[in-house]
């Protein structure tokens, strides 16, 4: 256990701050003289791999990408993912066509994207299908554990990882917390709406 850092004594912050100013001045001086020599570090790359139609822009002013994909760029940006700078981001998109996710897919492997985003089970599938290296990550998806995409939720195994909108045992374990708060609530009637 650390000493607490107030009670510490001013000599052995004194030493800190020397041994961090000797870091610093080690990390100067050590490092080449010419920066020509330095291997240049690749832009990470994200695949957005969805089945709906349309190109980004497009997609950009529907309803859906305002409600859940604008704040999944805004997070990008505000940690300092800007795309065509600090990052690539390529948009594939199936156009509505399901039978065109596994060779999107593998598009996404032949781009070298170091991640894949996915906002369908059926594009998460063909992601699985295409690596099981590449980390893959779901937008909300309905059932992952339903699906085949992930063991479990406390662990997912796998390469695949994200959100989502269902999973077994919560809409009962909202039941059952609604009747300890209300103990005169008795159940309720829920009908699936076509």
């Amino acid at each position: 256990m650390g000493a607490d850092p107030i009670s510490e004594s001013p000599r052995k912050v004194l030493n800190s701050r020397r041994l961090g100013a000797l870091v610093l001045m080690f990390m100067v001086f050590a490092r080449p003289i010419s920066t020509d020599a330095q291997p240049a570090v690749a832009t990470p790359r994200l695949c957005f791999l969805t089945f709906d139609p349309g190109p980004l822009e497009s997609a950009r002013s529907s309803s859906f990408f305002q409600r859940l994909r604008a704040p999944f760029f805004q997070g990008l940006s505000d940690l300092g993912y800007v795309d065509g700078k600090t990052i690539t981001i390529d948009y594939l998109s199936a156009n509505g066509q399901g039978e065109r996710l596994p060779d999107l897919a593998a598009e996404c492997l032949r781009l070298k994207a170091n991640i894949i985003v996915v906002t369908t089970t059926p594009a998460a599938k063909a992601a699985m299908n295409a690596t099981d290296t590449v980390p893959i990550v779901m937008f909300p998806l309905g059932d992952p554990v339903g699906t085949g995409l992930v063991a479990s939720l406390a662990r997912p195994g796998g390469n695949v990882t994200g959100l989502s909108f269902m999973a077994d045992g919560i809409a009962a374990k909202g039941l059952e917390l609604l009747k300890r708060q209300f103990p005169i609530f008795h159940g309720c009637l829920c009908s699936r709406i076509s």
